[in-house]
């Protein structure tokens, strides 16, 4: 198989990462599934918590459960400081200009859903265009879609060649006078792929188009800098980034937030309200109605806290390594097909077998204990691209190991030899 020279010149981590240090951190992976030791590399799908998140979790619940910012007790102005906080860790956590800039939502799919229902709705009209790319989670498809149908304007999409990659060039051609929004992954889910977000945030605000960002795999496995890529809307979901699943994180430019109409009403996105009319509040509260997932956000500020101290930087280049040593040890199996061999590419490895269809293979690899993903990963235009139904696909993090590599080869391997 050829490989990009990315992937041909590593043999393995970066060495001096303290990896089985920070493994103890992680209770779920002290345990055996089928009497096997887990080895989970299903981390694109979520990631596993670490004992300080699960202790802040327990801790609110315990301790100061209540609602927040209208209480004048303790347990509220307690539960109040710490969201509000966690807030703040974000804010510095992505390089935010400001805290009316970090909107609290359940995850990335509502972060993308309400930049097209509350920006897209209120702009856009016949004739505009929306760019997106083949290689997209259909959470940046299908809301572009509904806008679509709901404005009249018109999707347009970047192709990606064998390797994976966005074509440039054809995104260069698509962009014209009436691109409105480009709409782009920064890692991809299902190949790995990392984009160059600021050329292409640059050529579009170039078109006068504004920008959103799907971040949900980027935020575990690289540092986020708003300014550096002067995207004008950034979203990332907490369970990917060790911390509670039903939160994440929409980052928007401030003057484009207080231009925009709320995307729920309800409870504490009010000033006032008559039947007559409504005052809506100021950022970031205008966009965050009802009694939020508290829990879920002072346990997501624990888990930025975490990787904080682990450091970002550390853990991108252990992942690199882990994942240049996965791509070797998959060149050693006859058969097995690497789908996306970007040159810059994340921690994710996804693959076909020849002659084992990937559910078949995950179920394999099951009773070993080994957890991958098998599927279309929410990307079926990629499996169309590649002609394909379904990969295999094995996600690494920080707490991944080279043994655990080995483990997925050799169950691979066994699987072979089952399906001869």
């Amino acid at each position: 198989m050829n490989y990009p020279q990315a992937v041909q010149a590593d043999t393995g981590p970066a060495t001096g990462f303290p990896v089985e240090t920070y493994r103890q951190d992680f209770p779920i992976l002290e345990q055996t599934v089928r009497d096997m030791p887990l080895v989970y590399l299903d981390n694109a799908a979520t990631a596993q918590k670490p004992r300080q998140v699960i202790e802040v979790l327990d801790d609110y619940y315990r301790s100061y459960n209540s609602n927040i910012h209208r209480g004048v007790h303790t347990l509220s102005e307690l539960a109040t400081d710490a969201y509000e906080t966690a807030r703040k860790k974000i804010q510095r956590f992505i390089n935010a200009e400001s805290l009316q800039e970090v909107i609290f939502v359940r995850g990335t799919t509502e972060g993308i859903n309400l930049v097209a229902q509350s920006y897209g709705r209120s702009r856009l009209g016949a004739g505009d265009e929306i760019i997106v790319s083949t290689m997209e989670h259909h959470s940046n498809i299908v809301p572009w879609q509904l806008l679509c149908e709901q404005t009249g304007a018109v999707l347009k999409v970047i192709p990606i060649n064998d390797a994976g990659e966005l074509d440039m060039d054809e995104y260069k051609n698509l962009l014209n006078e009436r691109t409105r929004i480009v709409a782009i992954v920064h890692i991809s889910n299902a190949l790995g792929t990392i984009n160059p977000i600021a050329e292409i945030t640059g050529q579009a605000h170039a078109a006068g188009a504004v920008v959103v960002i799907d971040g949900a795999q980027a935020a575990p496995h690289t540092k986020l800098d708003m300014a550096a890529l002067d995207c004008d809307f950034y979203t990332f979901s907490g369970h990917k980034l060790f911390g509670p699943t039903g939160i994440g994180v929409l980052y928007g430019k401030q003057a484009l937030l207080e231009d925009m109409p709320p995307y729920h009403g309800g409870g504490d996105m009010i000033k006032m309200v008559t039947f007559e009319k409504t005052l809506y509040n100021d950022l970031p509260y205008k966009f965050e109605a009802g009694t939020p997932y508290i829990a879920g956000v002072i346990g997501l500020g624990a888990a930025v806290d975490y990787v904080s101290d682990v450091d970002l930087d550390r853990i991108h280049d252990y992942e690199h390594g882990l994942l240049r040593y996965a791509a070797e040890a998959a060149a050693t199996v006859p058969g097995l097909r690497l789908i996306g061999t970007a040159a810059d590419k994340a921690s994710i490895l996804s693959f076909v077998v020849d002659g084992i269809h990937p559910h078949d293979l995950g179920t394999i690899l099951d009773h070993d204990g080994i957890a991958i993903r098998t599927g279309h990963h929410c990307a079926m235009p990629v499996m169309e691209r590649f002609g394909i139904p379904a990969t295999a696909r094995a996600s690494f993090a920080f707490y991944n190991t080279t043994e655990e590599v080995d483990k997925l080869v050799a169950g691979i391997d066994k699987a072979k030899n089952i399906f001869k």
